[in-house]
């Protein structure tokens, strides 16, 4: 059985979230981040970097980051059409995934964790403020994104859609107006809507259900 190591609240919920979509069965693994047990000794045998997320295959072999454990969720499970499967479609999901992986949660961690980037504390004021307001640039992009559209593929419901979930809430969570952003407030109730949104949503206890 599949084996998906996550943390709540952390960007794997991406991850869980597609599993969760393709109706596969897999056992849910909580590596817990503010514990600090993505360095146990136990999961760095799982993966060496000491992130989640991690799914490891049926074969024991593991695959991390959430672009590509999405890419395979997505190619494994053809029939729950969680992927645009043109060659351009297909581009532009990945694109979308990469954008949000080396721009936006980088955005938000300057933002959450300024100490990361500058060890001076009125630099860390510096990078803080700074940071917020371009992760804030990046979710009025992704509300642009989402202009006239359903999902962020368009009609159809994609892996990009969970991962693209992820930055509302952290929104949400540091207090940033994202009720303001009306095309991605509106994104977020469809997505509360969908059944295994919601499971996930319960079982990792965000923000974004009572927000």
């Amino acid at each position: 059985m599949l084996k998906l190591y996550y943390s709540p609240g952390a960007c794997s919920m991406a991850s869980h979230i597609g599993i969760e979509e393709s109706g596969a069965p897999y056992e849910a693994k909580p590596t817990l981040i503010p514990k600090n047990e993505q360095k146990s000794e136990a999961y760095l045998k799982i993966n060496p970097r000491g992130k989640v997320p991690a799914l490891q295959l049926d074969d024991n072999s593991v695959i991390t980051e959430n672009v590509s454990i999405l890419n395979y969720i997505a190619k494994r499970f053809p029939d729950k059409k969680l992927m645009l499967t043109d060659p351009l479609g297909e581009s532009r999901c990945l694109t979308t995934m990469a954008w949000f992986s080396n721009t936006v949660h980088p955005s938000f961690t300057a933002c959450a964790r300024p100490e990361r980037f500058a060890e001076d504390p009125a630099a860390q004021v510096s990078v803080k403020e700074t940071s917020r307001k371009n992760f804030f640039a990046n979710c009025r992009e992704i509300d642009s994104l989402l202009t006239a559209k359903e999902w962020m593929m368009g009609s159809q419901f994609t892996v990009c859609d969970g991962y693209a979930l992820i930055f509302y809430g952290w929104g949400a969570r540091v207090e940033m107006p994202m009720k303001e952003l009306k095309n991605y407030t509106a994104f977020k109730d469809r997505m509360l809507q969908r059944p295994a949104v919601r499971k996930i949503l319960e079982r990792e206890q965000n923000i974004l259900l009572n927000y």
